[in-house]
């Protein structure tokens, strides 16, 4: 559900906390709720953050599922599973009152495929995570057993490659691999 009229960053924090029963997004100042997703879209989120965690060095690095980045002007997106440098929690630990948003390029962001948001992720939020700078965009369809990775080559361009099998490490988290056949496992 979008909502028509335009409101400023700060109003959009006040109606993030004050409605929690809602997954706001803001779209270039325009309210835009989440729809709630299948039992594969959700279930592929629990199980990518997990095999993310007990990979990482929690030292250096958050996953959060739903976790929001900040993409100017007026716009921030709720990406399914992302990947944060701890060190950018700084500006929110030991603030209630702060909305974790992070504006950073950040090393991993994923989308879970899904038939309400399918095509909005590729068309809206794609583009965007690229102007951000994110390291490795996933776009993850949990119904065809696909892994769509865009990469941020050293000329600012992304390669954009599709798995089927075999396993994937990130680029910006080397030490982490993501096998998937244990992602898609039934």
């Amino acid at each position: 559900m979008s909502v028509a009229l335009r409101i400023n960053e700060a109003e959009y924090e006040h109606i993030v906390t004050t409605q929690p029963d809602h997954q706001w997004e803001l779209v270039d100042g325009h309210l835009r709720e989440k729809p709630g997703m299948t039992w594969e879209h959700s279930d592929i989120v629990m199980w990518l953050g997990y095999l993310l965690l007990r990979q990482l060095n929690t030292d250096q690095f958050r996953v959060f599922a739903e976790g929001r980045v900040r993409r100017p002007i007026a716009t921030v997106f709720m990406p399914d599973v992302l990947v944060v440098p701890t060190e950018y929690g700084d500006e929110f630990r030991d603030r209630p009152d702060k909305l974790a948003i992070f504006s950073q390029p950040l090393p991993l962001v994923g989308e879970i495929w899904s038939r309400s948001t399918g095509t909005y992720d590729v068309e809206a939020k794609l583009p965007e995570y690229q102007r951000r700078g994110d390291n490795e965009i996933w776009l993850i369809h949990p119904y065809e057993h696909t892994l769509t990775a865009w990469t941020r080559q050293p000329d600012v361009s992304y390669q954009q490659v599709v798995y089927q099998d075999g396993a994937i490490s990130p680029i910006a988290l080397p030490n982490v691999t993501i096998d998937l056949t244990e992602l898609f496992r039934s």
